[in-house]
């Protein structure tokens, strides 16, 4: 539920669902709002007129029968009692009082009262509230000179909400909800998409194209994209193809060099000079792996890493190098095979031409698939462990000429990783030497 939350899906449906019920929440305020008033004037015109009907009927009653017909004023929500000249009068009449008059006429004098504590409430603190819930004091002359003091009670407050209601209102809310859902996750597909065929063009450049579908600015950014990944796979190829031309262009000179370099009768000046052209020989095989292991076109397969790594360790065994392996990890995971051994080789071959020998363990962490190559060499200085990674970048201190390395190695196995959708890091051992952490995440198993 985080991670969805953290997805730009998941933000653009949390402003959607806080927008739609924001909206909703105001018109439903507003038409609130709007019904109270249109209820409260209505209200208000159906009490002056039951108040007029009452006092004409109290006018044209006799005294003597006005009390018994005053009892039944209650049921209606009026009060009415005998009045007394020395109220205080408000100083401008209400609006009921207003339309009250006007409906009597000018026989009726009709005046607005000060309301006192216990008017409408005994309470002090309901009696505060009680002019905004509809309660008015009014003191009405009939025509033979006789004073009411007349009390509209107050109505009710807001109705309490229905059971229906809150059941429409969560099923409303509810099917706001989804939609908001969908309409993110379908806003965000095409992002999602485009960002798989990312992740998807640096495993593979020969990846299928980006399918052009959606709406016409999706379908520009698809369309963009695969003439990226197209110009991208044609300067590799490219480049790749001139590597592979070079390298079998000077494949004859070097050859017929190194024949002639043969009869050179000075032997110490023989030897310097092959060993030149070796490591010149060397040099331009490693160019190519190097332009190679950019743009591996093997596909990915299962394949049984156990078997991998026991095959790496015993060919290195047999040709005389001290390796050992431990772990097993029992799970078949998705590589370029061939790749793969030649990330494996690389390191390994580092690891025993610069530290005498090479600790390989295979252990299945949280991460992925990890994979340590152990030396008991010298190790390599803090600010120098992301340089190695650099083409042809060498630390003369622990790499010499002599050892035939030509600076590519880590960078052909971290370019390998990383079309794996792994990761190749350095660090020196608590115990001395270096070790070499290659690690495949858990989508490649």
């Amino acid at each position: 539920m985080k991670s969805f939350f953290n997805s730009m899906a998941g933000r653009v449906f949390l402003i959607l669902l806080c927008g739609m019920l924001g909206s909703i929440a105001l018109t439903s305020w507003l038409a609130d709002a709007e019904r109270q008033r249109t209820i409260g004037q209505f209200l208000n015109v159906h009490q002056v007129e039951r108040v007029e009907q009452l006092t004409l009927a109290l006018d044209a009653l006799p005294a003597a029968n006005r009390q018994a017909f005053l009892e039944t004023a209650k049921r209606i929500g009026l009060r009415v009692e005998s009045a007394q000249s020395g109220i205080r009068e408000q100083a401008e009449p209400s609006a009921f009082v207003l339309a009250l008059g006007e409906h009597l006429g000018p026989d009726f004098h009709v005046t607005s009262l000060q309301p006192n504590d216990a008017d409408c409430y005994r309470s002090r603190s309901a009696s505060r509230s009680a002019r905004s819930l509809g309660c008015e004091i009014t003191r009405i002359t009939l025509r033979d000179g006789t004073l009411l003091r007349m009390t509209m009670l107050p109505r009710s407050g807001r109705p309490p909400l229905h059971r229906d209601f809150l059941l429409y209102l969560a099923l409303f809310v509810c099917s706001i909800g989804v939609l908001a859902y969908l309409v993110a996750r379908m806003t965000m597909r095409p992002l999602k998409q485009l960002a798989q065929a990312a992740f998807d063009l640096g495993n593979d450049l020969n990846h299928p194209p980006l399918a052009l579908a959606g709406s016409s600015e999706i379908r520009q950014a698809g369309s963009a994209f695969n003439a990226m990944q197209k110009r991208i796979r044609d300067h590799i190829q490219q480049r790749t193809q001139m590597l592979a031309a070079i390298t079998h262009d000077l494949q004859t000179p070097l050859t017929r060099l190194r024949l002639r370099l043969e009869k050179v009768p000075d032997d110490a000046l023989r030897h310097k000079l092959i060993d030149d052209l070796s490591a010149m020989q060397d040099m331009v095989c490693e160019g190519l792996e190097l332009a190679r292991s950019m743009a591996s076109a093997e596909p990915m397969q299962r394949l049984d890493l156990d078997s991998l790594l026991d095959s790496v360790c015993s060919d290195a065994i047999d040709a005389g190098q001290q390796v050992s392996l431990s772990g097993h990890l029992a799970k078949s995971v998705l590589a370029r095979p061939n790749t793969l051994r030649r990330c494996l080789i690389n390191l390994i071959d580092n690891a025993v031409k610069y530290g005498q020998s090479a600790a390989v363990s295979v252990v299945r962490e949280a991460a992925g698939v990890v994979i340590r190559i152990r030396d008991h060499g010298p190790g390599i200085a803090p600010d120098q462990l992301a340089r190695v990674f650099e083409p042809f970048y060498r630390i003369e201190t622990s790499r010499s000429r002599q050892s035939g390395g030509t600076g590519l190695g880590l960078t052909i196995a971290r370019n390998i990783a990383e079309q794996h959708g792994g990761a190749l890091t350095l660090r020196n051992h608590p115990d001395g030497g270096l070790e070499v952490v290659l690690t495949l995440p858990q989508s490649a198993k």
